[in-house]
């Protein structure tokens, strides 16, 4: 794009002379033009020249352009006129003279809840009126909210970013249209966007005006755009009573935002309730130079009559010129005769009478300039935030002001008893005597904690996160459930209340998991018949099975144990084995002919028996035993040996 200053002096289609820059962008220049016709000062939008080849967007523009020039709303800029020049497409816009909401932000303004409130209620009003026919803003940014020289806002820009979106035209690397930095999460996406992807990025823009930077902002654009998709509107004391409703405004489901109207019939409400807001520093209107600067005309006329103004640089009573036979006595002027001394008495009771004149009106002057204050000092507002009301009563009494408290507030910032926000803001210049307008908080917001019946752990702590709560899930509060499925939740609880609607931002709630259905405890069935066993199994939901095992302990036909054993916890409809006893064990007896005493002592051992009697001598060889080999004795029987 050409330098700006290159395009100063042109007239676009023979009727806007552009006169001097307001601003440059990636797409666009916007010149302060005169219209040569009606004699007025527009604004001029001149777009990307290369834009003028690009048959998609022209299509676009001109539906576009079309489509704001029919938008007629206190709240939203007017669009006069457009055109395609050699330069490039353009716009003729209202001229706004008050500058924009950035270029106060770029001063380092921070607007009071009161201005911020008032500001963003216009605007929403403007979006609104422009919805319900159709149009979607697609770039609400400070940069697109303009005031006129009385401080109202206007939306401006409607139609653009569309128009530029259907075009070829790529903008520089690092921009996106739809700027980046207010972007709604559905934009991000790609999706469909409606009228709510203006107020996301409507509270966005608010959001920046009391802080004094915009969330979610990193270091790309896709970056920025990828930080917000599920993000909720961080908290901060400068929002005041407007957090709620800029955090429903910012809610990264659009489902889930009002639409422009209820924004802004929501922001107006509470306008209504909090003190009348100051004036905004609007940036000093551009004039159209019409040569070197002089005195007024009515002066100049003044001028003309006298040829002196007085010491105060105002235009004194003009002077008559004296005749022929006249002198000027200092005063006033009297004809005289050839001796040039006045005729008759002195006529010196005119000016006696206009001086007391001037005097009784200076007198009232002076009257009213104190009734109204103008001789009352002024003092620098300081910062009252994050004291409680007396530190401040006291912070503030040596400059003489008063405090006058709000409506109290919530505050996830702010303790309960200090004050949240103050309305003159820290700085103001403010007369001596005047009244600081404080909210005090009364602690964390109460948030909404929803049912988080049917969800597991993980799902359960995003959703109260979405709430500004924190959930955990201790192993200690697990439960047991006939009807939860195994790692759901059963219950939840915050500061002992179960199942809470209720708590306060930032809290934690405890959410108990289900462990599945209370387990069966086995009971001891040793002793028993199978039968029995059977029987006592059965009453508890549960399955018996049977199994045969030797035991020295139980005769054959009685219960020796269980398989889970006895005390153990099963789940209902388990099924439990029940090992019935076959009476003791039995073995064999080994075959012992032909070995020693020692060698036959050992091989009974391994076989589960033991040595009774030897008879013969102790260092012969055994050739038979008692039972005899092979035979089938009780396990730990005691077999007698004979040797020779």
């Amino acid at each position: 794009m050409p330098l700006i200053t290159d395009a100063i002096g042109r007239v676009l289609g023979r009727r806007y002379r552009l006169v001097s820059p307001l601003g440059v962008g990636a797409s666009a220049q916007v010149f302060l033009a005169e219209d040569v016709s009606l004699r007025r000062h527009v604004a001029v939008k001149v777009l990307q020249p290369a834009l003028a080849n690009d048959q998609s967007f022209l299509k676009r523009f001109r539906a576009e352009a079309r489509s704001a020039a029919a938008l007629n709303h206190p709240h939203v800029a007017r669009v006069f006129d457009w055109g395609e020049d050699e330069g490039g497409p353009y716009l003729v816009l209202e001229y706004l003279s008050g500058g924009s909401l950035l270029d106060l932000l770029e001063r380092g303004t921070r607007l009071s809840v009161s201005q911020a409130a008032a500001v963003a209620g216009q605007a929403a009003r403007g979006l609104a009126y422009a919805h319900a026919r159709g149009l979607v803003h697609r770039d609400v940014k400070p940069a697109n909210l303009l005031f006129d020289d009385e401080g109202r806002v206007r939306v401006a820009d409607f139609g653009v970013a569309r128009a530029l979106a259907d075009g070829a035209w790529t903008e520089p690397a690092g921009a996106m249209i739809g700027t980046a930095r207010y972007a709604s999460p559905e934009q991000a996406q790609g999706r469909v966007l409606d009228g709510r992807a203006d107020v996301y990025s409507l509270a966005l823009v608010t959001f920046e005006s009391l802080t004094g930077y915009v969330p979610f902002v990193l270091d790309t654009a896709m970056g920025t755009l990828a930080a917000r998709i599920g993000a909720t509107l961080p908290g901060h004391g400068a929002l005041g009573q407007l957090q709620p409703i800029l955090s429903a405004a910012a809610s990264p489901e659009a489902s889930s935002r009002p639409d422009a109207a209820t924004f802004a019939n929501r922001l107006e409400a509470l306008a209504a309730t909090l003190p009348r807001p100051q004036a905004l520093a609007l940036s000093p209107p551009i004039r159209l130079s019409e040569g070197p600067p002089t005195v007024t005309a009515n002066a100049t006329q003044a001028m003309d009559q006298t040829g002196v103004m007085d010491r105060t640089g105002v235009m004194g009573p003009p002077r008559v010129a004296a005749e022929p036979g006249q002198v000027f006595d200092g005063d006033a002027f009297e004809p005289t005769g050839g001796s040039g001394r006045p005729p008759g008495r002195s006529r010196k009771w005119p000016i006696i009478v206009l001086v007391l004149v001037v005097l009784a009106l200076l007198a009232g002057g002076l009257v009213a300039a104190l009734n109204q204050g103008l001789f009352t000092p002024s003092h620098a507002v300081p910062s009252v935030t994050g004291m409680t009301l007396t530190q401040a009563r006291q912070a503030l009494a040596k400059d003489h002001f008063s405090v006058v408290e709000q409506t109290s507030v919530t505050s996830i910032t702010v303790k309960a008893g200090s004050i949240v926000t103050q309305d003159p803001s820290a700085g103001s210049s403010l007369k001596q005597g005047s009244a600081i307008h404080v909210a005090v908080s009364n602690g964390l917001p109460r948030e909404s904690v929803p049912s988080l019946l049917g969800l597991g752990c993980a799902g359960a702590t995003r959703l109260l996160a979405v709430n500004h709560l924190k959930g955990v899930c201790p192993n200690a509060q697990a439960g047991y459930s006939s009807t939860v499925p195994v790692g759901q939740v059963i219950n939840w609880s915050y500061n002992n209340t179960l199942n809470a609607k209720h708590a306060p931002y930032g809290a934690t709630v405890v959410i108990a998991l289900s462990k599945g259905p209370q387990p069966k405890i086995i009971p001891n069935l040793a002793g028993d018949t199978y039968a029995q066993a059977q029987q006592a199994l059965q009453s508890l939901g549960l399955t018996a099975t049977e199994s045969s095992t030797p035991s020295t302990q139980y005769p054959a036909g009685q219960v020796d144990h269980t398989n889970p054993p006895i005390g153990s916890g099963v789940a209902p409809g388990s099924t439990v084995t029940v090992f019935v006893s076959s009476g003791p064990p039995t073995v064999q007896v080994p075959n012992l002919s032909g070995d020693s005493v020692g060698a036959a002592t050992a091989k009974l051992a391994n076989a589960g028996l033991s040595v009774g009697n030897v008879f013969g001598p102790s260092h012969g060889m055994v050739f038979t035993t008692v039972p005899s080999a092979g035979s089938t004795v009780n396990e730990g029987s005691a077999i007698n040996l004979y040797t020779a």
